[in-house]
């Protein structure tokens, strides 16, 4: 039997596509952000022996749940943390994305909660993202903390998160899920909402109708365990110079001052029926928000993550290291959703898939200090032999969809 050819990441060696939608077992499942170690085994979505992957499966079971009884647990929650004092009563965290401006609409016009919306803003603002941010506050009617870390490190542990991990989004994934928790505690807000649920992609995190049994994953006990863009907290801030309170927007709350502020953190999309493209509509029509005038880099769509002009490089370094880009998490989220048959994804994904995103390229390299060649350099290296093959001094996938 021939060797198996090496996996970066700890992926699995054999690649294998849900038969439902266009994604494979090598996408990473949702796991903590700051604590990855490049060489740790990596966890990803489980397909099961029928071929089916959890994000189709739990598709599945949500045309099976009763929604007027869930829409009922969610108002005997509201029911008990609702005010009437004049101050806040939940907390929304976002950007003034769709799904974020539902949410934050909805429990305020229909549901008659009085939320803070919390932001941590995008790594380099898209003009689009920046109107749409100011929609959601101004049209949509909303008080609004923005928290804006220091700019210094923050392009220092973007640029190492991209040198080490390849990975652009680190320093944005890290705020936006650590930044909610600690700004409820600091507020006296005993209620956090998110939008749509982590098992609407196959994400291995405890869901109940109460709390988020997992609060490990909005939480950090050993500094040491942590890291940042590769590296960890303790050498952050011995070989660059830094304190630990230059880093601190960047950590999960204490485990302790969670435990002891008894907050709650729900996802909305276990008790309203979630669905990505409904949720644009009712955002255009009660926040004002607006899709790109043009189709979005590496995909097919034009309302999908257009806040941060480095949202593109996120997604091509997903389909280096996983084989996986922008127009497969589109198509497969719209083939659950029955927006699209699967043949045509895959098509969408044959077409779209691993565009180079070349509009807002140099003036990212340029914010994070580094060479477009060594960008391109690291991409290189970051291909993983079980994925990738070079056919007559080009690169092309051992695996596509089909």
């Amino acid at each position: 039997m021939a060797n198996k050819l090496e996996a970066y990441y700890r992926l699995p060696q054999d690649v294998v596509f849900c038969k439902r939608c266009v994604m494979s077992n090598q996408r990473p499942s949702s796991y903590p952000e700051f604590k990855h170690k490049r060489d740790r085994k990596t966890p990803t979505l489980h397909i099961d022996q029928e071929g089916v992957c959890d994000a189709c499966r739990y598709a599945q079971q949500k045309e099976q749940i009763d929604w007027e009884s869930r829409e009922q647990e969610l108002v005997k929650l509201l029911d008990k943390y609702r005010r009437d004092d004049g101050y806040y009563d939940c907390l929304v965290p976002g950007s003034g994305g769709k799904d974020s401006a539902y949410a934050a609409h909805i429990l305020k016009y229909k549901y008659d909660m009085h939320p803070l919306t919390v932001t941590w803003p995008p790594i380099l603002y898209t003009d689009i993202g920046w109107q749409n941010f100011r929609n959601w506050i101004e049209v949509g009617g909303f008080d609004n903390v923005t928290f804006k870390p220091n700019g210094k490190v923050h392009r220092l542990l973007t640029r190492l998160a991209i040198e080490n991990l390849l990975h652009p989004f680190q320093t944005f994934i890290l705020g936006q899920k650590n930044l909610a928790p600690k700004m409820a505690i600091q507020y006296g807000i005993p209620l956090i909402f998110y939008g749509e649920s982590e098992a609407e992609y196959g994400n291995p995190i405890a869901e109940t109708s109460t709390s988020l049994r997992d609060k490990s994953y909005y939480t950090m006990h050993d500094l040491s365990e942590i890291y940042l863009g590769g590296v960890s907290v303790p050498e952050l801030i011995e070989q660059y110079d830094l304190s630990l309170n230059d880093l601190m927007a960047y950590l999960p709350a204490d485990y302790r001052q969670l435990e002891a502020a008894e907050i709650e953190v729900h996802y909305l999309g276990y008790y309203l029926k979630w669905t990505p493209q409904e949720s644009y509509y009712y955002a255009v029509e009660h926040t004002g928000f607006n899709a790109n005038p043009v189709r979005t880099e590496g995909t097919y769509s034009k309302y999908n993550s257009l806040d941060d002009r480095i949202d593109g490089l996120h997604y091509y370094t997903t389909y280096l290291k996983f084989g996986l880009g922008r127009a497969s998490y589109d198509a497969s989220q719209e083939i659950r959703n029955k927006h699209l048959m699967r043949e045509e994804g895959v098509a969408l994904v044959r077409r779209f898939d691993g565009e180079f995103p070349e509009r807002y390229f140099q003036e990212v390299v340029d914010y994070i200090g580094m060479e477009p060649e060594h960008f391109l350099e690291l991409c290189d290296k970051a291909r993983s032999p079980h994925l990738w093959k070079q056919e007559n001094g080009e690169w092309r996938l051992r695996h596509q969809v089909s």
